[in-house]
């Protein structure tokens, strides 16, 4: 059943890559479902598709077969996989885990993407680490993607990160027209970054603002993640919100006239 299936998810995805164009439009459905069916995904991740809902996730990210996208703070290679199979072997995927967060977490944290670092069947993937004060991506991307971790950049155990130069960096690896996605726990309005320590929850106005400030112009906003049941009281680790806490979804864009910066091809 297992090798059925897997010939089956090549089919799709052969037949998408093939039947266009290197110039293609983002994936179509098909596509992004025939990769989240991929039977190498493992259960605890796959119970979480439906409150992450990534079939709306990697579509809002326009993210296509040949693209080159790096995951930051990849932690359990939720998304590394499924991205994995969406950019297909033309494409590659970085999963970038800061030393910061290495020497703070619990090695559960960053299993799932060091499981995938040693999978020979996940050839396009490279697992990367670095220091967040000097991020950097061997080539240039299309696509750099951050789910629910932004608000830990503002958190003790990342330092905190240094983010205006840290978003610079990512606006600089990014190819002209590149795309940075972002997912993250919503707090209260106004809250700024009062909550990202206790709650794990960033006000979305003010992560708008700080990554618009490194020159990001933001394209367009997902409610797809959106629970007006949350009151952002809580933490997201508590039993009660856990995997239903109210979520924003952005999508920013380095403008296409942007000058690169010095970098990789």
């Amino acid at each position: 059943m297992e090798i059925k299936a897997r010939g089956y998810l090549t089919c799709l995805l052969s037949l998408a890559v093939c039947g266009a164009g290197a110039d293609t439009v983002p994936p179509t459905r098909m596509v992004v479902e025939a990769a989240i069916s991929d039977p190498r995904r493992p259960d605890d991740q796959v119970k979480l598709d439906a409150s992450r809902k990534p079939v709306i996730s990697v579509l809002f990210s326009q993210a296509k077969a040949g693209d080159r996208i790096a995951d930051l703070m990849s932690g359990n290679g939720y998304f590394t996989r499924i991205l994995s199979q969406v950019v297909g072997p033309a494409g590659h995927v970085y999963a970038y885990i800061p030393t910061e967060q290495i020497a703070h977490c619990s090695p559960q944290e960053i299993a799932g993407t060091q499981a995938i670092a040693r999978d020979s069947s996940y050839r396009n993937v490279t697992l990367l680490t670095g220091s967040l004060t000097d991020f950097r991506l061997p080539k240039r991307l299309d696509v750099i993607w951050m789910s629910q971790s932004y608000h830990d950049l503002h958190d003790s155990f990342l330092g905190p990160a240094n983010v205006p130069v840290l978003n610079k960096a990512v606006f600089d690896s990014l190819k002209p027209g590149g795309i940075f996605l972002v997912i993250d726990h919503v707090a209260e309005a106004g809250s700024g970054l009062r909550d990202t320590e206790a709650l794990h929850r960033i006000d979305p106005l003010a992560m708008k603002n700080e990554i618009e400030a490194a020159g990001f112009v933001l394209e367009s906003q997902s409610d797809a993640l959106r629970n007006s049941e949350d009151d952002h009281k809580l933490a997201v680790f508590n039993p009660s919100i856990r995997g239903k806490t109210d979520q924003v979804l952005f999508r920013f864009r380095k403008p296409y006239g942007a000058s690169p910066a010095p970098h990789g091809s």
